[in-house]
């Protein structure tokens, strides 16, 4: 499950998520989230097979988080770079990767990535520091598209880092409404920049940006503990006993495509 990855990082957004990776892992949540990601990415991308064998895919996940994802994702993937501008998310995720049988080809970045070419992303050939970076053919994010300010900045960087003919799948919470604000308590608000994703605000700035066969779809709804009112759970944002109410809350996956170059 992701942190986050723009502009947020500069204030409140960076500062919790850094405080927050040495817990990150204990909450039961972002397990069952991050499954149902997975569980929603893989079967739409055939090419995604355990073992990936020598034609397998190179993937990029933007807003890594600890790694839940993509450690669940790796298996299927020759390659997975996992990026996220938390630096402390990064940290407990190398911690993990150094625990014997873990993934093996999943490459840690600490880095705000707004650049296609960024020198914190492998070179394409493998060797040279200064040439070319790594374009992919699977870009993945989960929770991480309602924490950032300008999705139109950071869903134009993905294309740039998409192989042609590659392919985006971003899973988040879906805007329906009112009710979707109470999906994180008040004292969580920070670096949370919209309640969720609206399908139809989505799928037209896919297309804006540039992406070919756009689809934003539900895939899957989760129970969430919320605050009964605002405040409830107090400064750490989570619930004691007695207190919140259960909601159920859609999520929306986000596929769209890099046509290829004639």
């Amino acid at each position: 499950m992701a942190s986050a990855v723009s502009s947020l990082h500069a204030g409140s957004g960076n500062e919790r998520f850094n405080a927050e990776a040495a817990s990150w892992d204990r909450n039961p949540f972002v397990h069952t989230a991050s499954k149902h990601a997975s569980s929603a990415i893989i079967p739409r991308f055939p090419a995604l097979k355990n073992p990936p064998g020598p034609n397998g895919l190179d993937i990029l996940e933007i807003g890594c988080g600890t790694g839940l994802l993509s450690f669940m994702l790796a298996p299927y993937a020759r390659r997975l770079v996992a990026v996220d501008a938390a630096e402390g998310m990064i940290d407990v995720l190398k911690t993990k990767l150094e625990a014997p049988g873990a993934p093996s080809n999943i490459t840690p970045v600490a880095v705000l990535l707004e650049d296609p070419e960024d020198k914190h992303l492998p070179p394409a050939d493998g060797k040279d520091p200064d040439g070319q970076r790594l374009k992919f053919d699977l870009i993945t994010s989960h929770l991480v598209l309602h924490h950032i300010p300008d999705l139109k900045a950071v869903l134009t960087t993905m294309l740039g880092c998409l192989k042609d003919g590659g392919s985006l799948a971003l899973t988040d919470f879906e805007d329906t409404g009112p009710e979707s604000k109470r999906f994180h308590a008040r004292s969580r608000m920070g670096g949370v920049e919209r309640h969720g994703i609206n399908r139809a605000a989505m799928e037209a700035l896919l297309n804006e940006v540039g992406f070919v066969n756009v689809r934003v779809e539900t895939a899957w709804s989760m129970d969430k503990s919320v605050e009964k009112y605002e405040g409830e759970f107090g400064d750490a944002g989570r619930p004691k006993e007695g207190q919140g109410e259960v909601r159920s809350f859609p999520f929306v996956l986000c596929i769209g495509e890099r046509k290829f170059c004639q």
